[in-house]
């Protein structure tokens, strides 16, 4: 392609939060976003701020063990990996959510490395995620990151108004499509996007909206619909082609995702067997992660 030609985007609105389990059991279907459309989606990350204070949750009965409990039931179904160990306490997102938005202002090409961290750490490890010294731990496989900069951006008031803004963009989400669909929710006042909601905008101002966990089908049709004109790169025939486009890594189901025909169920094993004989060719790379593995380039 020349470097003058123009390439068509679609801008796409990502309401999330690092502490919600359906927008991290999301990852394999956005991976295939990713993967399929490339720099022809242009991504904007809008943090949710799910919770500014720990009470909310242990007011509903929320305990670490409890939330264990339940992300077995997201482990069984989505296939990404979690640790099956409670944390010390309930930890609220706001903090997390600061981190995201101190990023983006200090490093933007970042924002997405650390909210990918931050998930990580929120599912896979027992680190309390409201607390600095959690934070930056999480973020420190992060590389290049200036960890001690973006943390001490947390509480400084260009990062809390940013983030208040967020929190205002999430709650606008009142007669929309993702309230008529029932995925809009409504826990501090205004009807909000849930995480994952995605809200596809053409170059021509057309607007879709995907509100809270959809499958990549949902997606892809929103994608199709908006502009078919977009170059739609097919599975690789093997896990080094998705590799080397996520140098930051992959876990296994978000591979097996990206493998799949099509929009087709992802085979995990074939996955997982194709990733294993690279590694014993030490052509990749194993990390644990919880009861699963990051896989990424050797």
């Amino acid at each position: 392609m020349c470097n003058h030609c123009h390439v068509n985007q679609i801008a796409v609105t990502e309401f999330t939060d690092p502490g919600c389990p359906f927008a991290y059991c999301a990852s394999p279907d956005l991976a295939v976003l990713r993967w399929r459309y490339r720099e022809q989606l242009s991504w904007r990350i809008v943090t949710i701020g799910l919770a500014e204070d720990p009470q909310r949750y242990l007011d509903g009965g929320y305990t670490p063990t409890r939330s264990v409990l339940g992300n077995l039931e997201f482990r069984r179904c989505y296939g990404m990996p979690f640790l099956s160990e409670p944390r010390a306490r309930v930890a609220a997102t706001s903090r997390a959510c600061r981190a995201i938005v101190a990023t983006r202002l200090l490093e933007p090409a970042r924002e997405y490395d650390v909210l990918r961290a931050l998930q990580l750490g929120w599912f896979t490890t027992t680190l309390v995620l409201d607390e600095d010294a959690g934070i930056a731990q999480s973020l420190q496989g992060v590389a290049g990151l200036d960890v001690e900069a973006i943390v001490a951006a947390i509480d400084d008031e260009r990062t809390i108004a940013a983030y208040e803004r967020d929190k205002v963009e999430t709650r606008t989400a009142e007669g929309g499509p993702t309230h008529f669909q029932g995925k809009a929710r409504q826990t501090d006042g205004p009807v909000r996007f849930s995480a994952p909601s995605l809200v596809f905008e053409s170059e021509d101002g057309r607007r879709l909206e995907a509100g809270g966990f959809q499958s990549i089908g949902a997606y892809d049709v929103l994608v199709a619909n908006l502009d078919p004109t977009l170059e739609r790169h097919a599975p690789p025939d093997e896990p080094l082609e998705a590799l080397r486009l996520f140098p930051g890594g992959l876990v296994t189901q978000e591979l097996a995702a990206i493998m799949a025909q099509n929009n087709q169920q992802p085979d995990r094993l074939v996955a997982e067997r194709a990733l294993i004989e690279l590694l014993g060719e030490s052509a990749v790379r194993r990390t644990p992660l919880g009861d699963d593995a990051l896989w990424q380039l050797a």
